[in-house]
């Protein structure tokens, strides 16, 4: 027996027992008894809505191949374009490519006089440190990044 088959039986009984204790007047317990019933029925229900098979998608077959001699054969003849090739002038680099520079700190460079990764590069980690009040570790860090980054391009 499948199982949302018995579930169903089950909601079937507690829906039975509502309508039993329903129509029992004299008890003080009814409304009680009722509302239980009730919502056990559906939550049996619903549990044997939940378990039911689910439909297995039917496996549609393609046509058959049309016989070769119906077949038409169309030629497309495509002209070719020349294509013409231009390089593109080397991207100036940003500040905040390198490593550390967000920002706050590309505005603090600019300021300094610092606009490129190449003028970065050049600078000095100490005097560079000592205006922007930081420690010249990180500066040197930005620096070595800066140097990497001017060689790539």
């Amino acid at each position: 027996m499948r199982s949302d088959y018995a579930l169903y039986a089950v909601a079937i009984i507690f829906f039975i027992l509502t309508g039993t204790a329903a129509l029992m007047l004299a008890d003080p317990e009814r409304p009680l008894w009722v509302l239980t019933t009730a919502v056990l029925g559906l939550l049996f229900a619903g549990l044997g809505f939940y378990q039911r098979p689910r439909p297995k998608a039917a496996a549609i077959e393609a046509p058959p191949p049309s016989p070769p001699a119906a077949q038409t054969i169309t030629e497309v003849i495509v002209e070719e374009k020349p294509i013409t090739i231009t390089e593109a002038a080397p991207t100036k680099l940003e500040l905040t490519e390198v490593k550390g520079v967000g920002e706050k700190r590309k505005e603090q460079l600019k300021a300094l006089g610092i606009s490129t990764v190449e003028r970065l590069a050049e600078a000095s980690e100490d005097d560079l440190a000592e205006k922007l009040k930081i420690s010249p570790k990180i500066t040197r860090k930005w620096i070595e990044d800066a140097k990497k980054l001017a060689e790539k391009s």
